[in-house]
């Protein structure tokens, strides 16, 4: 199913008239004038376990007590990313006969989620600003989410019965983040606390270019030296991805490799989109990668040419045609490239490679047919006799599979196409699938690095 960006627009709309008196992050909000709730009470305490801080990619335990028995309230949090721009949720909820609200047993009543969803005040968060992409740049920083438990039913109007600050953090205690400026290659090494040697993997984000590193900063809190890659548009690299020489990702490998604090003798490659088709091709070039996991990869070179050594792999061919329009605004370009089976000089070349593959896709990927090309890999790894790869499909997931928690974003800018494209995916089940993905990838990477299982 495509997630429709009207109805993420609408949603944006209603919840901006709906918290319209919660502008700031702080300070409470004005009382209603009606539809409060007969049970308001001033002793409710907001638990949080863990309490004042906790890794982005940990649970989080929420409980409300001192409430009336049986009394409805409101949970609402908040977080405004670097830029300012604010993300939130909120639901309804009913304290059970105890006058207590544990929501690992509660389901939500109403809302931006339902059901019983534990961490739903931090996955289904929405952006005021629509379209927008939650993304962490400064991993030596929090997220600051704000808590609150309003009376009654009305997310803009109750009185506010309780509040809790809670830090969301991206370096576990004692990780430490090593900037690595060696020859050509811009990176950050992250390293777990206690003294090496660990498996090491390189990570690779997409298109956006620049350097993020929240994914490999987590990571190194469960046991991985992971060097967070940038390959354009950050300090003296190239400033657009015409070209990709696989020299440089080269490079980036042996620098891993030779660290003193990096297991061997190979190394592990974590790429999503763009940054999974770059994986691909250094799988393919290069020896010394025992494992990669590529999240919504192409097969196929896509917007640049992809050069090593003497060898070239260009660019697969946009069918523009094929490019369709959906009924709010938005570009669907999942058909709009050709198919590496008909530009087969655009394939690349899988079958060199004796890497150990895991594709983790989202079956509601828009931005390109991910289990396409994932199924399209495994057959012809096996047509030259090589291992059969492990492929994961999750069912309404859309493109940004993330670390746990991250919101889903299932429409924005898509900076190869210049404009606004849907990326697919529905809430719920893309929460599930990051869930699941994050335990899948650490299993997959311990396994075959040799690290803690």
């Amino acid at each position: 199913m495509v997630a429709s960006s009207f109805a993420v627009l609408r949603a944006s709309r209603l919840c901006q008239r709906g918290w319209k008196s919660w502008t700031q992050l702080s300070g409470p909000p004005p009382l209603s004038t009606g539809g409060r709730s007969t049970f308001a009470r001033t002793n409710a305490t907001l638990s949080l376990e863990p309490g004042s801080r906790s890794c982005w990619d940990e649970p989080l335990s929420i409980t409300v007590r001192g409430l009336a028995p049986e009394q409805p309230v409101t949970l609402r949090a908040a977080l405004r990313d670097e830029k300012g721009a604010l993300f939130r949720a909120h639901a309804r909820y009913r304290a059970d006969a105890g006058g207590e609200l544990d929501l690992a047993r509660a389901p939500a009543l109403g809302g931006s989620f339902t059901g019983l969803e534990p961490m739903g005040l931090i996955w289904a968060m929405e952006p005021e600003r629509p379209l927008w992409r939650l993304v962490k740049r400064d991993v030596q920083k929090p997220y600051v989410v704000e808590l609150e438990v309003l009376d009654g039913h009305e997310p803009d109007g109750g009185q506010r019965l309780a509040q809790a600050v809670h830090e969301r953090h991206f370096m576990a205690p004692g990780v430490r983040r090593v900037p690595v400026r060696e020859g050509r290659v811009r990176a950050t090494l992250f390293l777990p606390p206690e003294p090496g040697p660990f498996p090491g993997i390189i990570d690779l984000f997409g298109v956006g270019g620049g350097l993020l590193e929240y994914r490999a900063s987590l990571l190194a809190g469960k046991g991985f030296a992971v060097m967070a890659l940038a390959y354009y548009n950050y300090d003296d690299l190239p400033k657009t991805m015409e070209t990709m020489h696989i020299e440089y990702f080269e490079e980036a490998m042996n620098y891993l490799r030779g660290h003193p604090e990096v297991k061997g003798p190979g190394i592990g490659l974590l790429g999503i989109s763009k940054g999974g088709e770059l994986g691909l091709a250094m799988a393919s070039f290069l020896k010394g990668i025992t494992a990669a996991v590529v999240i919504n990869g192409s097969v196929a070179a896509v917007g640049n040419t992809i050069y090593y050594k003497d060898e070239t792999i260009p660019p697969v061919s946009l069918l523009r045609d094929k490019v369709k329009m959906t009924k709010d605004g938005l570009l669907d370009v999942v058909e709009a490239l050709q198919s590496p089976l008909v530009d087969k000089k655009s394939f690349i070349p899988v079958e060199r490679s004796d890497t150990t593959f895991l594709f983790l896709v989202g079956q509601d990927d828009h931005n390109w047919k991910s289990e396409f090309y994932a199924n399209e890999i495994s057959k012809r790894l096996q047509a030259h006799g090589k291992e059969k790869p492990q492929i994961i499909c999750y069912p309404e997931a859309g493109h940004y599979i993330e670390p746990p928690y991250f919101p889903l974003c299932s429409a924005g800018m898509h900076l190869l196409v210049g404009a606004n494209i849907t990326f697919g995916g529905q809430p719920k089940p893309h929460s599930v699938a990051q869930l699941d993905a994050w335990q899948q990838l650490q299993t997959f990477f311990h396994k075959q690095l040799g690290g803690k299982s």
